[in-house]
This record gives structure tokens, sequence and C-alpha cells, in this order.
């Protein structure tokens, strides 16, 4: 699937299952900017209430954004996070 739509219907989804969530901290691990072009690379650490659990889950995410300069300023061009796993096999990345 590709678009808008899958991608609102993906954060719809998402959002759906969290609410009442408060950011915790940024650990910055990386950054550069050009004249045009920048990116941060960093640790996002959020609690929240996941689905119908009453207590704040905390949680991290590796994050990277990648900003764009444009006549008003500067803007996001692309956001990837995923979030940190512990250690596993290199086998299992591989597609089954």
């Amino acid at each position: 699937m590709r678009g808008w739509n899958h991608i609102a219907e993906t954060l719809d989804g998402v959002a759906s299952q969290l609410r009442d969530g408060e950011p915790i901290g940024f650990d910055r691990v990386s950054e550069y900017a050009s004249a045009d072009l920048g990116y941060i690379a960093e640790i996002e650490r959020t609690r929240t209430r996941i689905g119908d659990a009453d207590d704040l889950a905390s949680f991290s995410l590796r994050v990277t954004t990648i900003y764009r300069r444009e006549e008003d300023g500067w803007k996001i061009a692309h956001r990837h996070a995923d979030s940190i796993t512990g250690s596993r096999p290199l086998a299992s990345v591989l597609e089954q």
C-alpha cells in the first residue's frame, strides 16, 4: 500500500492505542546541517498509557529526522523512528 490514505490510516491506528503521553527527554546522538539540509539522530524517551492500561509505560525510540530549508524556514522532510530492542541473532532480520 502507498500514499497518504495508507499513512493516515496507520497513524490513526497507532494514535488510538496511545493516550496521555508525555516526553521524558531527548538524547542527541548526532547532528549535522549544511546550507539547505540537516539531520538529527536521537533517542526519544516517552511515557504514555497504552491501550486500556491505567499506568504510564515508558519506552524509547531511535529517531532520525531530516530537515530541508525552505523559504519560510526549516521543514521536516523525513522522520523515521523505531523501537529499541535487545540483541538478537542476525538471522532474525531475514525475510522468511
